[in-house]
């Protein structure tokens, strides 16, 4: 399995545009992959919004969110579980 964290700082005024943009959006594109497991999406005090998306493999990119609603382009990393 593989995990993508996406995250992306939003401008203060487009922080619930962004929420909405990616929960309506961005992911029910993925929910009809075969390869996706499943995905959250968590938001902070400072305006940030993070995806964690779980993958069999291939994890899929999202979408570039409307620019005016980021104050910087986003970021993602994938992970895979440690075992221990």
């Amino acid at each position: 399995m593989i995990v993508r964290m996406w995250e992306a700082r939003a401008e203060s005024y487009g922080f619930a545009d962004l929420i909405t943009w990616v929960c309506e959006t961005a992911l029910p594109d993925f929910e009809h992959d075969p390869l996706h497991l499943s995905s959250e999406v968590f938001s902070s005090t400072d305006h940030r919004v993070v995806v964690i998306s779980k993958w069999r493999s291939n994890p899929r990119d999202l979408p570039e969110p409307p620019m005016r609603l980021v104050a910087r382009p986003p970021h993602s990393w994938d992970f895979t579980q440690v075992d221990r």
